[in-house]
């Protein structure tokens, strides 16, 4: 594959951004960072909506063809419930979608924004009508958290991003695991952040769930580097082994995508690509994104040509 014809890896959509809050039906701040999953034949977005408060919760859209055509839900599938979930007290938000075929239902990974600081939390739904709350399964602070769809071992796994309260210590991605999804064990970092002038220096945290491959499991993670200019998220991706999920494969060494875009540039937060939700859909992955805390885009690319690409640029 020559880099040269084909440029960056991923295409954007030139339609972007797909969904903004101009096209909710009802007054809100901004709409990002949605989970993806492919539902009844059709693309479901499970959307991060903040209102004119500043607080999150999550709205359904719906697309035939997972590009345009959406048709959004008229009022949210899951809204904060600070009186039955204290944990939900000041929203719920990045919402992560996973398939478990042996408990028949999606599970959702969220963040829930706790009055001791943001932890990861966990709901079940057979139709995203109605949803089954677990409540939190990590305390805080704890987040950019996602299942895998199988168990290893008899056990499920999570992969999440706990943040240490010594400023001297890295921001790594971890994985844990669960017989039962609600006690969680075996804690040990997986991916940590790279220092000094590195992309994914100091902190870095998953993005959408873990992509199952004939190669292993694909999983792609973002990466924060502090610019004089701010902060800036990128993207990058790594392989884990499909029968030992703790066994790194391969891990970029650059970034595959980073904000260029007026809508990736400029919004509530500034340059940030935030996805949550990806699909596989007939050897293309939909990759779905937060634009700088604004709206939803979305972006493609060929699985064989992520995998060949992260051979090519694995450190």
């Amino acid at each position: 594959m020559d880099r040269a014809e084909i440029g960056e890896v991923f295409e954007r959509y030139p339609g972007n951004p797909i969904i903004s809050s101009d096209d909710l039906p009802y007054l809100a701040n901004s709409v990002f960072n949605a989970g993806a999953a492919k539902v009844d034949g059709e693309t479901l977005l499970l959307m991060r909506v903040e209102d004119r408060r500043g607080i999150s919760h999550f709205t359904v859209a719906r697309s035939a063809n997972g590009i345009d055509g959406w048709r959004i839900d008229p009022k949210p599938a899951l809204f904060p419930s600070p009186e039955t979930n204290p944990e939900e007290i000041y929203g719920i938000e990045d919402p992560r979608i996973t398939y478990l075929a042996e408990e028949n239902c999606w599970a959702v990974v969220f963040t829930a924004f706790s009055a001791g600081g943001p932890l990861v939390a966990l709901a079940t739904t057979t139709d995203f009508k109605e949803f089954k709350r677990h409540g939190p399964v990590l305390p805080p602070e704890d987040k950019d958290a996602a299942l895998f769809p199988v168990r290893f071992n008899g056990r499920w796994a999570m992969i999440h991003r706990p943040v240490s309260t010594f400023p001297s210590i890295s921001a790594d991605i971890w994985i844990s695991f669960s017989p039962d999804l609600k006690h969680w064990g075996d804690h040990r970092v997986l991916l940590a952040a790279r220092k000094g002038a590195w992309w994914d220096a100091n902190k870095i945290g998953l993005s959408p769930p873990p992509l199952q491959t004939d190669q292993g499991w694909l999983i792609m993670y973002h990466g924060t580097r502090t610019m004089s200019s701010g902060c800036i998220y990128r993207l990058g991706l790594a392989l884990l082994d499909l029968e030992d999920p703790t066994r790194v494969l391969a891990r970029s060494s650059q970034w595959i995508l980073a904000p260029r875009q007026p809508y990736e540039l400029f919004g509530d937060v500034d340059k940030v690509i935030f996805p949550c939700g990806w699909i596989l859909e007939d050897g293309v992955v939909r990759l779905y994104y937060g634009g700088a805390d604004r709206c939803i885009a979305l972006a493609t690319a060929k699985l064989d040509d992520l995998l060949e690409w992260l051979r090519e640029n694995s450190s």
